[in-house]
């Protein structure tokens, strides 16, 4: 049964990546790419190698990405460092083949527990919007997934200009459902960016702590292993 403590909010924000959506492990993907459009081999632990780099360069910068030039600049350079990471296997490959190859592996799935849980807070009359340290392109990756339809707003790091544990990005998110932070309660999967951030924006946080990792929750602070339990 969702939490009691549940009933007096009345906006549900909610973190992306490990809380909404995951990545699909992409190395396996971008090693068939490569050798199926570009007859490149790769090994699988070099390309996993190659995009941990790539992945640590995004999140680090991906607050530049605000608009479509900015956020094709941010790709060009992820994939000149997946090249940088696998010389001298990509040099033939052009920039545009790079980039597209690299978008082209990674592949977003939603938790089985996510549809539900929004149609349920939707029913209920709760608002939902989605808070995330992301580039602009999250609004597609929501679309895609099929989860645009079912929030009520979505607020990415690279529109507001800081990221979580910034609580500017999550005062962005109380201005769009018009409410008070007292009103709300944001739903993360980080210690660090969700329950730091949305304690510092004065939210109350829960900790999202999916499958064996649970561990112990922070003083006050209320953990759940599943969208199905708020």
């Amino acid at each position: 049964m969702p939490a009691e403590s549940s009933a007096p909010h009345r906006a549900v924000l909610l973190d992306a990546l490990g809380t909404l959506i995951q990545l699909d492990e992409p190395w396996p993907v971008l090693v068939a790419a490569l050798r199926e459009r570009h007859a490149v081999g790769v090994a699988l632990a070099d390309a996993r190698r190659a995009m941990l780099a790539e992945m640590s360069h995004y999140r680090r910068y991906c607050i530049r990405a605000k608009d479509a030039s900015s956020l094709a600049q941010l790709r060009l350079e992820c994939a000149e460092i997946l090249r940088a990471q696998l010389q001298p296997a990509l040099d033939d490959l052009s920039s545009a083949e790079l980039v597209a190859t690299l978008l082209d592996s990674l592949h977003f799935t939603v938790f089985d527990d996510v549809r539900s849980a929004l149609e349920r807070w939707r029913a209920a009359g709760q608002q939902t919007i989605v808070v995330s340290n992301w580039d602009i392109s999250l609004h597609d990756v929501l679309r895609a997934t099929g989860l645009r339809a079912l929030v009520d707003g979505v607020v990415c790091s690279a529109e507001v200009g800081a990221s979580k544990p910034d609580p500017a990005v999550f005062v962005a998110a109380l201005e769009l459902a018009d409410l008070g932070p007292e009103r709300a309660v944001h739903i993360g999967d980080s210690l660090e960016e969700d329950v730091a951030g949305a304690r510092a924006a004065g939210i109350e946080p829960v900790l999202l702590r999916r499958g064996p990792r649970a561990g112990e929750p922070p003083a006050g602070v209320q953990m759940i292993a599943s969208l199905r339990q708020w």
